[in-house]
């Protein structure tokens, strides 16, 4: 059992957490992460205790408080953030072709229809902009013909059934991957993603949520996916879709 010290160490109030995922991107040291809807501790040594994720909490939820805790440990840090994404095979970077076992989740291009001039568009037109299998982030590869000078469009998973006209204004002409800011563990989805960005020509990166603070979380995931991944010339959109339908 690990010796333990009266120091300095983060605090999650689990009541006022809404799971939104902000206080992730933060943690340099990988110390925290959504789990069953949750923000948690992974480990008491991987958090040095200064508190760099209480600024991104919208709840409140984070302090510091000093208590008997397993020593800060930087080599633990180290080993930490150079492990895989996650020991699950469906959150772990997958190079081209390359699949989780299920036949669902298998890498297939589509042929979307001609995007149409905006005044010919209609969300009612039924033609699908998708250009490619699978879409959520877990599933897609991290290399492949998707990436190749794309634009990319990052999206929450509820902002297609809130935003009627998803297809023709948001998806055509784009590469997809869908999360789940607040019920996913969005560590592994910075990681990938720095991967994505690093290893690809990526033009530009639009990211779609709804207008509900837990949803804001996918873009701080995506900033700070950038950020790792060193490509400060890629373009980043941000648009905030409302409940009613609206972007607002």
């Amino acid at each position: 059992m690990a010796t333990k010290m009266t120091r300095k160490i983060v605090h999650i109030d689990e009541e006022k957490c809404n799971g939104c995922g902000e206080c992730v991107p933060s943690c340099a040291e990988g110390a925290l992460r959504i789990i069953d809807g949750k923000a948690r501790l992974v480990a008491e040594n991987l958090c040095d205790g200064l508190g760099a994720c209480l600024g991104n909490c919208p709840m409140g939820a984070i302090t510091v408080e000093e208590r008997p805790a397993e020593e800060f440990d930087e080599q633990a840090v180290q080993q930490h953030l150079q492990r895989p994404a996650s020991p699950d095979s469906s959150f772990a970077p997958m190079s081209h072709g390359q699949h989780s076992g299920c036949p669902g989740s298998r890498m297939r291009m589509l042929r979307p229809a001609a995007a149409q001039p905006p005044a010919a568009a209609s969300s009612s037109s039924g033609a699908s902009r998708l250009a490619h299998w699978p879409v959520q982030l877990a599933l897609v590869p991290v290399t492949g013909p998707i990436w190749e000078n794309a634009d990319v469009l990052i999206a929450a998973d509820c902002v297609p059934f809130a935003y009627p006209d998803f297809h023709e204004k948001l998806l055509a002409g784009k590469t997809l991957a869908i999360a789940c800011p607040k019920l996913d563990d969005v560590s592994p989805y910075v990681q990938k993603l720095a991967a994505i960005f690093s290893r690809n020509t990526i033009r530009s990166v639009t990211v779609a949520h709804m207008e509900v603070p837990c949803c804001s979380g996918i873009v701080r995931v995506v900033q700070a996916a950038i950020a790792q991944a060193g490509r400060r010339d890629i373009v980043l959109h941000d648009v905030t879709v409302g409940i009613d339908g609206r972007i607002q």
